[in-house]
């Protein structure tokens, strides 16, 4: 996979706890691009590229958020990062969960944005199985080309019509084999809610008020579950909070940032 920098500590701040953001689906690292400017600090601020998507040089192996999360581990060790706050939206999230369970040393600190702890329902996996197959036979995105309107909340969809067309330019770069690859990843999760539970480092749980995909009442799941967790819940905002109000999740952040420094001082 290929890991992007989007900022380096200074030799002031090398012990500083470096943040590591993993992306949605069916997109890339680039829908980190606005929260990542917007984070306060001086300290190393990186996103990976998952399996599937343009930016990653790793050959697909058998469908599994596990392996996804051992390349993430094997990356950021190879980068010289042995401790991280780890922040994942949506699918990134649930990397971030399987990175918890198998590489439980290298986090320091959990972001789950606009995501959830639980499986897919039978229905859900259907689904997610039927597109796969869909964009592998077809060789084509079609069928994840609705995402770039459903995944927004109307608010932006109403008021803020570029970002559809950002969302849409963004689907298009992916490869179908990824896309396929990572519904069937994604379908074939566990429930994580015990690995969760079991955390005791900060987390921070960001939700948008008009995300129908993982709604507030999942995030209001996840602060219940985790030992010590803080709500935000961003307004006007859907699945992709992140790109429909970068500040705000930034300044979520950055409080989980505070957290975890000080939790490891």
């Amino acid at each position: 996979m290929t890991l992007h920098t989007y900022r380096t500590a200074g030799a002031d701040q090398a012990s500083a706890l470096p943040v590591v953001l993993l992306h949605g689906f069916p997109l890339d690292h680039r829908m980190w691009d606005a929260v990542a400017d917007a984070l306060p600090g001086d300290r190393t601020v990186v996103a990976i590229d998952l399996p599937g998507t343009p930016g990653s040089a790793a050959a697909l192996p058998e469908p599994s958020l596990d392996a996804s999360a051992d390349l993430v581990a094997a990356d950021l060790r190879a980068a010289g990062h042995e401790r991280a706050v780890v922040v994942g939206l949506s699918m990134g999230g649930y990397v971030a969960l399987a990175l918890l369970e198998r590489h439980p040393d290298l986090v320091a600190a959990l972001g789950l944005v606009d995501t959830k702890s639980t499986s897919d329902t039978d229905e859900a996996r259907a689904n997610r199985l039927r597109i796969a197959a869909a964009a592998e036979d077809g060789d084509t995105v079609e069928p994840v080309r609705p995402m770039s309107s459903g995944l927004l909340g109307e608010s932006s969809r109403t008021a803020r019509p570029e970002l559809v067309d950002q969302l849409a330019a963004w689907i298009e770069d992916q490869p179908s084999a990824g896309v396929a690859w990572s519904q069937r990843a994604m379908a074939a999760r566990p429930d994580r809610t015990e690995v969760l539970r079991a955390f005791a480092g900060p987390v921070a749980v960001v939700v948008g008020d008009e995300d129908t995909i993982t709604p507030v009442s999942a995030a209001e799941h996840l602060v219940d579950t985790a030992q010590d967790a803080q709500l935000v819940v961003v307004a006007r905002a859907g699945h992709m909070s992140a790109i429909e109000d970068p500040p705000a999740v930034a300044a979520a952040l950055a409080d989980l940032l505070q957290r975890a420094d000080t939790a490891a001082a």
